[in-house]
């Protein structure tokens, strides 16, 4: 049920602008009438109305609602919430379910009724897109089990290898904004899907003609009991060390998302004192009144984070986004509050976890776009590195894992129990980290200076470009192509890949990579969660001794803002 507008029609006909709007509102009548929510149909049906009577604004938004549906792929769905099939609501989510389950009993390796575990965060109608889903593998003879409550994603990924299931089904938008909401797909290794999965997942979605097609049992699903968290708390302590200090203070945010509960909890299990919460942020609330947008990399996400720790003086700051799978961590220094960036958070873990002692064939590794100097360090240690995609359904699936990050914040150091990044696990290795820095009188900043002495300078930025028209991410990336980068900062472009083509040996993926004479790296890609280019830019520095290190930095610094210049220049719209 689609829109196909007015570049995608074969009957020259119907070319008119009057045909195009008589089929449009045709469709989105016939959406609106099989809306299963009373409230998106009636949202939907306003704005038709609107559009009828000539709102441009409203025919505006129409087209978009009706652009097609919300697109399922490697991270599931993703989008804003409301009425019409490019957004999230009811009628999406339950043919999204229809069609994992159907592919579920499909395929060879499954029996003929799926099990499928099921999450969900605090966002509006989680809970509904969570009963919803249950609804549907019922219905088609599976078995489905829901958590309890508002519970963390690294729960819900831990569950479905605990459980034994052939799926898992998490609800959540991470750290988008309030008016998004998600689906994300795991299958029973525990990992996210990838392609071909995804392909054919949303093949069976594409054979639903009318949600009202679609069988929703009216109870049969199981409501679990907390024992799966209670499990996943027992065995998240094994993190860290049992005979490691634990003399700490620490600050923490939950960013109105779910994880206050289950931090304080892991913490006290494992012998920490419970993290000092920002109690205007600690409680879940999916309007996230006190922040702009619910992701600690965000300007002003951090705010009430900090200007707690500028009160009470604790050793370190640790905030999850909403879901808790990412972790992002602030330390004191002499101007004040710093946050860390995500490379230097890989960087601090892994080295931390090569220091402890890895057993043979572990493999460490973190995504394209992350900094290659936990490379770096793991060459120097003798240890096993690769580099993946982008995304942890990726990173968790390189063999041998022992380690895993992205610099959005992202972290497995447990991938044993939970094939995905997490951020209460990661949590507490950080604690770990910082409080036996402290025993021994240093900080998390001297460690992070040590590591650059002996490893140099990796200097990290990044940026976006954010588009409403999605189209324009495809011009930018076609100029691009047309005229290549052959200098960037006055230093010649030694070797470009074209990632699409599968250049560097990984997987096909659209984006650009360049290698500068002097080591320094560019990558440019689409986002693929949200509506923006994302470039990310390194360089490295080599760094003569401790005597040598603020220099160094500076003038990495001094580089990094040179190619930041150039490059958003060549990005630019």
């Amino acid at each position: 049920m689609r829109y196909a507008g007015r570049h995608e029609s074969a009957d020259p006909a119907s070319s008119s602008p009057e045909a195009q709007d008589s089929e449009l509102f045709e469709v989105a009548q016939a959406w609106a009438a099989d809306d299963p929510d009373p409230q998106t149909r009636e949202e939907l049906e306003a704005v038709i109305t609107a559009a009828s009577a000539g709102d441009a604004a409203a025919h505006d938004d129409l087209v978009d609602r009706m652009s097609g549906l919300l697109q399922f792929g490697t991270a599931g769905l993703r989008g804003a919430l409301g009425g019409g099939p490019n957004r999230m609501n009811r009628s999406v989510v339950i043919r999204a379910a229809a069609g994992l389950t159907a592919y579920l009993k499909n395929r060879d390796e499954n029996p003929a009724a799926p099990f499928v575990v099921i999450g969900f965060d605090a966002r509006t109608n989680s809970d509904v897109f969570a009963r919803d889903t249950a609804a549907v593998v019922v219905a088609a003879g599976g078995r489905a089990a829901v958590l309890p409550r508002p519970l963390p994603t690294p729960v819900l990924a831990y569950a479905i290898r605990h459980l034994g299931a052939d799926a898992g089904v998490m609800v959540t938008a991470s750290h988008n904004p309030p008016q998004d909401n998600g689906y994300k797909v795991y299958l029973g290794d525990g990992s996210q899907i990838v392609s071909p999965s995804d392909v054919e997942i949303a093949a069976e979605i594409s054979r639903i003609d009318r949600t009202s097609d679609v069988p929703l049992a009216e109870d049969g699903w199981e409501t679990l009991d907390d024992e799966v968290l209670e499990s996943y708390l027992s065995k998240v302590v094994d993190v860290v060390e049992s005979d490691s200090p634990r003399d700490l203070v620490v600050v923490h945010t939950a960013l109105h998302g779910v994880g206050s509960e289950t931090v304080a909890r892991a913490f006290e299990a494992a012998g920490y004192e419970t993290p000092l919460p920002v109690p205007s942020q600690a409680q879940p609330d999916p309007a996230f009144p006190t922040v702009t947008f619910p992701n600690p990399e965000e300007p002003g996400a951090m705010d009430a984070a900090l200007e707690l720790a500028e009160q009470t003086n604790p050793d370190v700051v640790i905030a999850n986004d909403p879901d808790a799978d990412r972790c992002a961590v602030a330390v004191p220094g002499p101007g004040g509050w710093r946050m860390l960036r995500g490379d230097e958070v890989g960087t601090l873990l892994g080295a931390h976890l090569l220091d402890r002692g890895v057993p043979e064939g572990s493999v460490f590794a973190n995504s394209i776009v992350s900094s290659r100097m936990l490379a770096t360090v793991c060459r120097a240690a003798g240890v096993a590195h690769e580099e993946t995609l982008t995304g942890f359904k990726w990173i968790s699936r390189v063999d041998g894992l022992r380690f895993g990050y992205e610099e959005a914040l992202g972290y497995c150091v447990d991938p044993a129990r939970v094939r995905d990044k997490d951020g209460v696990s990661a949590a507490l290795v950080v604690a770990e980290i910082a409080a036996s820095l402290k025993a021994e009188g240093r900080s998390i900043s001297d460690r992070l200076d040590d590591l650059t002495v002996e490893h140099g300078v990796h200097a990290t930025d990044s940026f976006s470009v954010r588009v409403e028209d999605l189209s324009l991410i495809d011009s930018i990336m076609a100029k691009l192509r047309a005229t290549p980068l052959e200098s960037v900062a006055g230093v010649a472009v030694s070797r470009t890949d074209d990632l699409a083509e599968g250049d560097g040996g990984l997987p096909p993926t659209e984006g650009l990579r360049y290698f500068l004479e002097d080591d320094s790296r560019v990558i440019v890609r689409p986002s693929g969660t949200e509506p923006k280019l994302k470039v990310y830019l390194e360089v490295v520095e080599a760094v003569d001794g401790a005597e040598d290190l603020g220099a160094a930095r500076s003038r990495a610094g001094e580089r990094l803002a040179a190619i930041r210049s150039d490059v958003e220049a060549a990005t630019s719209l």
